[in-house]
C-alpha cells in the first residue's frame, strides 16, 4: 500500500496540472466510422471517444468558419446576430461549424449569449478559445479559461468524420503580468494528446487544425513560440493533406509554410488566416440597418468563410462578406474623373480578398484586351477614403472609427488609359481563384476635356 501511495505521489508531482481529476480530450466519432476502443490510459493525453450522429459525410460537406465574433456588449451581440448569423440560416447546407476564438472581447459573461446565437444555426459547432476569452484576473495559464470551460466546454477537442478529421486546439498561452499577456503555443497535455491521436488517423483524409493565434510570426512581432511550432510541425509532417485555420489578426491572408519556416512535409502547409466576423471590432459608420461598416484595416469586409471538404484530402475555401447579396470577391477603386490625355499615372486598384502571392489578376477597359495587374504593397484606397471621411467630419460617424488603413497583402493595380475618347469608360477586373475559377468585378471612370 505504501508503495502504491508513493507512486501516486510521484505521478502527481510529475504532472501538477493533472493532480485534480483528469478530463480526457473528447473525440466525437461520427456514425459510420469505427469507434476506437478505449485503451484505459487516464494520464495526460488520454482520449474520450464519443459516438455522435453522422454529419460531415457524403460526396462533400460544407463547414462554416467564424473568426473573432469578439463582442463586448449586448449591442455587439445583436450586430453578430443580425450581420452574420441570421443571414446564414438556410443559405448553406452546412454540416459543421467552427469558431476560431475571441468569442467575446474580455467580457466572459457574454459567452452564453454568443454560444446561443451561434448554435441557433442548428449544426454541430466547435469553439476554440482566444486571448480575449480568458478570465479577468487569471493568475496562470492553467486557470485562465474557467468561464470558457463552464460555458462552452473543453478547450481542446476533435471530431472524426467520413471525410476529414478536425481538431480544435487552445493555442493561447496566458502570461499574467507581461505585455502582451499571452503568446501562441501549446501545453504539454495537448502534445501528449496529439502524439496519441494523430497516429490513429487515416492519412488519406484531410486533417483540419482550428486555432486562434496564427502559426506564422509578423515582421516585427512574434506570434508563436518557435519551439512549440517546431514540435507541431514534426507531428504533422507525415500527413500529406493538412489545413490550418487561424484568426486573431483581424485581416486576411494565406500563408504556405515551407522548409524555410521549419516545415518538413512533402508539400507546403497551408494556413488560412481568415478575417473576423466582427471585422475591426464592430467599428465604423453604421448603415441603414444600424450595423457598423466593420471593414478590416486591409480593406477586407467583415464576414465568414465556408470550407468545403472533399474526399481524398481535397478541400475548397470561400470568403463571404456579411449581408452582401452580390457576394463581392474583389473590391475595386478608381478615380471618378481624369483629364483626357493626362499622363496615365492613376490606376484601378483591386482588393482580391482571397488573393495571395500566386494569384493572377487582369483588367480591361471597354471590352478591350486583358492586361496584367501588378501586386502592390499599399493600403486599400477605399479604406484610406473611409479614414478621410472620419477625419473630415465634425461629428462622430460611429461608436468607434474605422481602423487606420494598413498595407494590404492582397492588393493589385493597373494604370488607367487616358488617351480614349471623352466620356464614360467601363473597367473590368478578373481574378483566377484556385477554388472558384474566374471571378469578375466592374466599375467605371470618366475622361473629360480640360476647360480653362
Amino acid at each position: 500500500m505504501r508503495i502504491f501511495l508513493s507512486l501516486w505521489a510521484l505521478l502527481v508531482l510529475s504532472f501538477p496540472a493533472w493532480s485534480a481529476p483528469l478530463a480526457c480530450v473528447p473525440v466525437d466519432v461520427e456514425a459510420g466510422q469505427p469507434l476506437p476502443r478505449a485503451d484505459g490510459w487516464r494520464g495526460p493525453g488520454c482520449i474520450d471517444y464519443r459516438r455522435v450522429p453522422a454529419s460531415v459525410a457524403g460526396a462533400s460537406a460544407q463547414v462554416l468558419v467564424f473568426g473573432d465574433p469578439q463582442v463586448k456588449s449586448a449591442e455587439d451581440v445583436d450586430y453578430f446576430r443580425r450581420d452574420i448569423v441570421q443571414p446564414l440560416r438556410g443559405r448553406y447546407p452546412a454540416r459543421l461549424g467552427l469558431t476560431l476564438g475571441d468569442l467575446v472581447d474580455d467580457v466572459p459573461a457574454l459567452l452564453p449569449q454568443v454560444r446561443q446565437v451561434t448554435e441557433s444555426l442548428g449544426v454541430p459547432w466547435m469553439h476554440a478559445p482566444g486571448n480575449h476569452d480568458i478570465d479577468r484576473g487569471a493568475s496562470s495559464d492553467a486557470a485562465a479559461l474557467g468561464a470558457f470551460h463552464q460555458t462552452i466546454g473543453p478547450d481542446t477537442r476533435a471530431r472524426q468524420t467520413p471525410l476529414a478529421n478536425v481538431v480544435v486546439l487552445d493555442d493561447v498561452i496566458t502570461l499574467p503580468g507581461r505585455k502582451p499577456a499571452y503568446i501562441g503555443g501549446f501545453r504539454e497535455d495537448q502534445y501528449a494528446f496529439l502524439q496519441r491521436w494523430l497516429p490513429t488517423l487515416d492519412k488519406d483524409q484531410l486533417l483540419v487544425l482550428a486555432i486562434h493565434i496564427p502559426l506564422f510570426d509578423e515582421v516585427d512581432k512574434q506570434n508563436f513560440r518557435a519551439a512549440d511550432r517546431a514540435r507541431l510541425f514534426a507531428l504533422l509532417a507525415p500527413f500529406p493533406h493538412v489545413l490550418v485555420l487561424s484568426a486573431h489578426s483581424h485581416n486576411q491572408r494565406h500563408v504556405f509554410h515551407a522548409a524555410a519556416d521549419g516545415w518538413q512535409g512533402a508539400v507546403p502547409l497551408h494556413e488560412f488566416n481568415l478575417g473576423a466576423a466582427c471585422g475591426s471590432y464592430w467599428s465604423g459608420a453604421k448603415d441603414a440597418e444600424g450595423i457598423p461598416d466593420a471593414r478590416m484595416d486591409d480593406g477586407t469586409p467583415n464576414g465568414y468563410a465556408v470550407l468545403t471538404i472533399k474526399p481524398a484530402g481535397a478541400y475548397a475555401l470561400e470568403w463571404h462578406a456579411a449581408r452582401d447579396a452580390g457576394d463581392t470577391q474583389i473590391g475595386l477603386h478608381v478615380p471618378k474623373v481624369l483629364r483626357r490625355g493626362a499622363y496615365p499615372a492613376w490606376g484601378v486598384f483591386a482588393n482580391y480578398y482571397m488573393g495571395d502571392d500566386a494569384s493572377t489578376l487582369e483588367f480591361r477597359v471597354d471590352g478591350g484586351a486583358w492586361m496584367p495587374m501588378k501586386k502592390v504593397r499599399l493600403p486599400d484606397p477605399g479604406m484610406v477614403e473611409e479614414n478621410m471621411r472620419d477625419d473630415l467630419t465634425a461629428t462622430l460617424r460611429g461608436y468607434d472609427r474605422s481602423p487606420e488603413a494598413a498595407i494590404s497583402p492582397h492588393l493589385w493595380r493597373g494604370a488607367l488609359p487616358t488617351q480614349l475618347a471623352a466620356g464614360h469608360h467601363q473597367v473590368e477586373v478578373r481574378a483566377f481563384d484556385r477554388w472558384r475559377g474566374e471571378l469578375r468585378a466592374s466599375t467605371g471612370y470618366e475622361l473629360l476635356e480640360y476647360q480653362p
